[in-house]
């Protein structure tokens, strides 16, 4: 069985979900025997390599403003037209053109992604054109993988013909003891002293609403936002207005261990995401057995379960931070709860088990 999987930006992983769930699948499904490539955006031309028995396809990537990521899915689509059984492309943008490996011969499975046309980063042009793409990519795609029930749900809802939906949700890596690194102390952070948001810096995560609910409790402690800041678009210059001791901004950081010292330490995680399915930073938090404040709505839900608090204003997260620090709440359970879940439902181990499975059942057709 050859794979293909496309529309990341690479192995080893360096930027976001994508690429982290393509590095955790494919070196897992290589360590049991699939025969996987990942195609990886290079600036020239460059030999295929290996990475934990993964093979690496280098496709070129040029400079064409907001068209640059289009292209690239279209030109490793073409890449990938021949010599693979399966081609699984992440993500819907290049949806028009999934029959491409498909008139070659080759299966092709989608990643949805979540709704990606409602979010608010994208101009009306650009919405319209990924319905259209996601409407394109279930009419030519093999088979739709969603990383959640609820997606799935609206996909069967939205394409009731489409019988080849399937749910594989997204994985977490689970540390067995916590990272206190020299990092988190440089930043004058002290375990328990300080609530934290990981996230995009965009309105659909609703970390405005957050940071005015954080603001309106009673808590003396500051929330920690980590997040890109460097992008100064009209919703970030309104988020830095709020920069005091009480909120504090870090920007992006991509060091794994600081992120995972960050998480362990925090007295709450908030989480804002809306649109997404299965939300790896959610994962992320579950995993580092975070207490959880997350957005009600049927995504958080699903992975959540009992074991966070949800709110859908910022009043909710005023009254729930005062809670909290008020010892309303069995915070030591619902911590244990959200690790238990994260360790039964969403281990890169449990999720690489799935997608072996779905192989298994289309070698076998």
């Amino acid at each position: 069985m050859k794979l293909a999987i496309l529309g990341s930006r690479g192995i080893p992983a360096r930027y976001g979900g994508f690429e982290t769930f393509a590095e955790q699948i494919a070196s897992r499904l290589a360590a049991a025997g699939v025969n996987v490539t990942v195609f990886c955006p290079s600036d020239a031309r460059r030999p295929d390599s290996t990475y934990q028995g993964v093979t690496l396809r280098y496709i070129r990537q040029t400079p064409l403003g907001p068209f640059a990521e289009l292209a690239w899915d279209l030109r490793c689509l073409w890449a990938a037209r021949t010599g693979f059984d399966i081609v699984y492309m992440l993500g819907v943008g290049a949806g028009p053109a999934m029959w491409i490996p498909r008139v070659f011969g080759s299966t092709v499975w989608v990643n949805s992604d979540g709704l990606e046309w409602k979010r608010s980063k994208w101009g009306r042009a650009q919405r319209q054109y990924l319905r259209f793409a996601e409407s394109s990519s279930v009419l030519f795609a093999s088979r739709i993988i969603a990383d959640a029930n609820a997606i799935a749900d609206y996909l069967k809802e939205r394409y009731p013909r489409k019988r080849t939906i399937s749910m594989i949700a997204y994985g977490a890596e689970l540390r067995n003891e916590p990272h206190i690194a020299a990092k988190t102390e440089v930043r004058g952070l002290k375990s328990k002293n300080y609530y934290l948001v990981v996230c995009r810096l965009e309105p659909e995560n609703h970390v405005q609403e957050m940071i005015e609910g954080f603001l309106r409790s009673k808590s003396e402690l500051p929330l920690i936002v980590v997040g890109n800041i460097l992008q100064l678009n009209s919703y970030v210059r309104q988020l830095l207005t709020y920069r005091s001791d009480r909120v504090q901004f870090l920007g992006a950081i991509f060091d794994q261990e600081e992120l995972g010292t960050l998480r362990r330490n925090a007295k709450a995680y908030l989480h804002g995401h809306s649109v997404g399915g299965t939300n790896p930073s959610l994962l992320e938090a579950m995993a580092c057995a975070n207490l959880v404040i997350a957005h009600d709505n049927p995504f958080n839900r699903e992975v959540l379960s009992n074991s966070g608090l949800f709110f859908s204003g910022s009043q909710d997260i005023a009254k729930l931070v005062d809670a909290i620090e008020s010892d309303q709440l069995d915070v030591d359970s619902m911590c244990h709860q959200a690790l238990s879940i994260a360790r039964e439902r969403y281990s890169w181990e449990k999720i690489a088990q799935e997608y072996l499975e779905l192989l298994r059942q289309e070698a076998s057709r």
